[in-house]
C-alpha cells in the first residue's frame, strides 16, 4: 500500500487502517525506543509541574480562551500587542 492508494480511502478507512496497526505492534510486543528529544520534552513539562509558581488553567477555561481566539488575526512580529 502506497500514500496514494492511502488518500483513496476514506477517513474512517484511514483511521481502521491506523487501529489495525497499532494493534499488530501491540500483539507483537514491539519495543519501540522514543526519541531522545522526546525524553527532553517530557523532562522540561515534570520541571514545569514541580515548579512553585506553575498556573494552571482548568479545561473550561481553555476552551474559552480557544473559542475567543478563533477568527481572530495573530499580531505579527512589527505589530504591537
Amino acid at each position: 500500500m502506497n500514500a496514494t492508494e492511502i488518500i483513496k480511502m476514506s477517513v474512517a478507512e484511514r483511521i481502521e487502517a491506523m487501529e489495525a496497526i497499532w494493534d499488530s505492534l501491540m500483539i507483537a510486543d514491539a519495543k519501540i525506543e522514543s526519541p531522545d528529544w522526546h525524553h527532553d520534552v517530557l523532562a522540561e513539562r515534570r520541571r514545569r509541574l514541580l515548579d512553585p509558581s506553575a498556573e494552571f488553567v482548568s479545561l473550561a477555561d481553555l476552551k474559552i480562551g480557544n473559542k475567543l481566539l478563533r477568527g481572530k488575526r495573530w499580531a505579527t512580529s512589527t505589530e504591537s500587542y
